[in-house]
């Protein structure tokens, strides 16, 4: 009989204990269906409109309790497409990748209309062209994508691939490494360079999108399996409705939405979270219809230019690789 009671009373703790976990996770309403979003990378700007949507409550309206996760091992696609999570922030070159490898996973929002990378170096080394780029050290994370890209924005100039010296230099901190082993870098000026400006670091700018009208290519989007799509697409539909609230909200808030973010994850720096919010409003959506629509015209010249350029073994069909379907209208 003690042991009995013993084992009721364990058993009721263990309840409270999940029931008190579920509760927090889910804001205290237990009919909320979970949903897990694997972030690409550590906590940034670009992810604001999912934290936005968390803490303002639209996931809730929607009958959503959204927990946003960083990857483990893997890329956001791998992972997606193994169910183990409901949907991924990836960009148009993994999801390529991914699928002219069968992995089924599909583009279902672009965050940010247009790709705002490019080369960066100091105004010392008087990079102003890709032709410059002959003699120079670039500094990189070892991706056959960046010679291709490199290469590209070169020829269009009529200029020397095999003239640039390419240096690893994985996950180094861009201003140590152009202080010391590169001449430029690819950086996202939505982040990166924003901090160059705070930090009063002069850079010379190379928009990728400007250079080659294949490389305006998006970056990122959110992603979900194809398995997700045709079991449960009105779980789609909810989550893009309140993303999509959230991004809208980011656009026209961008400081309010830089503290949600900053209230989220608040090891980040204050100033360079609310400078990136405030360049990113204009980017999000651009001159698109509305946020996160997406052409196909856009897939296939990316994913015309990765085969042509041996990144991929074989091609894809771009209408395939995304859907617009889940957006609001």
């Amino acid at each position: 009989m003690r042991k009995l009671v013993i084992l009721f009373v364990v058993s009721m703790l263990m309840a409270l204990g999940l029931s008190g976990c579920q509760s927090q996770e889910q804001g205290g309403k237990s009919d909320l269906t979970k949903v897990t979003v694997v972030l690409d990378w550590v906590p940034n700007t670009n992810h604001t409109g999912l934290y936005v949507a968390r803490d303002l409550g639209y996931y809730e309206q929607e009958g959503l309790a959204v927990e946003i996760i960083q990857p483990s091992e893997g890329g956001a696609s791998q992972l997606i497409a193994a169910g183990q999570g409901d949907f991924g922030i990836s960009y148009q070159e993994e999801v390529t990748i991914a699928r002219s490898q069968d992995i089924p996973v599909v583009a279902i929002a672009a965050i940010i209309q247009h790709n705002t990378s490019g080369f960066a170096s100091p105004v010392s080394k008087n990079i102003k062209t890709p032709r410059d780029f002959e003699g120079k050290t670039y500094g990189g994370w070892g991706s056959p994508a960046e010679d291709a890209m490199i290469k590209a924005v070169m020829e269009q100039e009529g200029a020397d691939f095999s003239q640039v010296n390419i240096l690893n230099i994985g996950s180094s901190d861009f201003f140590t490494s152009i202080e010391k082993d590169v001449d430029f870098t690819w950086i996202y000026w939505g982040w990166t360079g924003i901090e160059a400006q705070l930090r009063n670091v002069d850079l010379n700018f190379i928009k990728l999108q400007d250079k080659h009208p294949a490389l305006d290519f998006y970056t990122p989007v959110i992603i979900a399996s194809e398995d997700k799509i045709q079991k449960n697409p009105q779980l789609i539909e909810k989550f893009m409705r309140a993303t999509s609230h959230g991004y809208q909200y980011c656009m026209e808030n961008p400081l309010e939405a830089a503290d949600i973010l900053l209230k989220a994850v608040p090891e980040l720096d204050r100033e360079l979270v609310t400078a990136s919010q405030e360049y990113l409003a204009g980017e999000y959506q651009a001159e698109a219809p509305r946020w996160g629509e997406m052409k196909s015209s856009v897939w296939k010249a990316y994913a015309d230019f990765m085969f042509a350029n041996q990144l991929i073994e074989k091609n894809i069909n771009a209408e395939e690789a995304f859907t617009n379907q889940f957006l609001p209208e």
